[in-house]
Formats: C-alpha cells, sequence, structure tokens
C-alpha cells in the first residue's frame, strides 16, 4: 500500500465519520465539528489521490490551502451564528429537539 492511498483511505474514513456525526448529533457545535472532519477527509482525498508523473500534482495542493483558509473562514461565522442562536432562543440545537434546553424538560 503505497502512501498517497493510505492518505485517500484516512480521508475517505474521516468523511465517514463526519457525516455519521452531521447526521447523528443534535448540539450544534459538534455538528460544526463534524462538518470540518469531513471537510477535512476531502483534503486528504484531494491531496492523497492525484499524481502527476510520479510525483504530486500542484493544481489540487493550491486548492486544499485554499479550501483550508476557507474553512476556517466559514467556521469563524458558523461559530458566531450559533452563538448568536443560542443567546436568542436558549437552545444549543435546533428547533424540534425537546432535549435542547440548557434547564432540561420544562
Amino acid at each position: 500500500m503505497t502512501a498517497p492511498l493510505l492518505y485517500a483511505l484516512a480521508g475517505a474514513m474521516l468523511c465517514g465519520i463526519g457525516l455519521f456525526g452531521l447526521l447523528w448529533l443534535s448540539h450544534l457545535l459538534r455538528k460544526l465539528l463534524a462538518f470540518n472532519i469531513m471537510g477535512s477527509g476531502v483534503f486528504l482525498v484531494m491531496v492523497g489521490l492525484p499524481q502527476h508523473q510520479g510525483g504530486p500534482d500542484p493544481v489540487p495542493q493550491a486548492l486544499v490551502l485554499t479550501g483550508i483558509v476557507v474553512a476556517i473562514a466559514a467556521t469563524a461565522l458558523a461559530v458566531v451564528l450559533i452563538r448568536r442562536y443560542y443567546h436568542l432562543s436558549g437552545m444549543t440545537s435546533l428547533e424540534g429537539d425537546p432535549a435542547s434546553r440548557e434547564g432540561g424538560a420544562e
């Protein structure tokens, strides 16, 4: 098993873990963390798979660097939006989840 294939398989595993967390978890910050894990898996696949004449291809690497910058900015925006949602509603998950109130069942 070559190193690029190992990176691609680890990236696919991270994508699966992130997708599971995105669908299964109800807390908004945990969903955001799962989404970031899934994005990291995509970055690993994009770095691990493309090869150009035996060496790494610079175009996917440039896309991954750009994607990392965009992911950091999007994560910061999402944290601000989640915090604002919490201050407005007092809930840590989207409406419809009865266990999302801080004080328990009211």
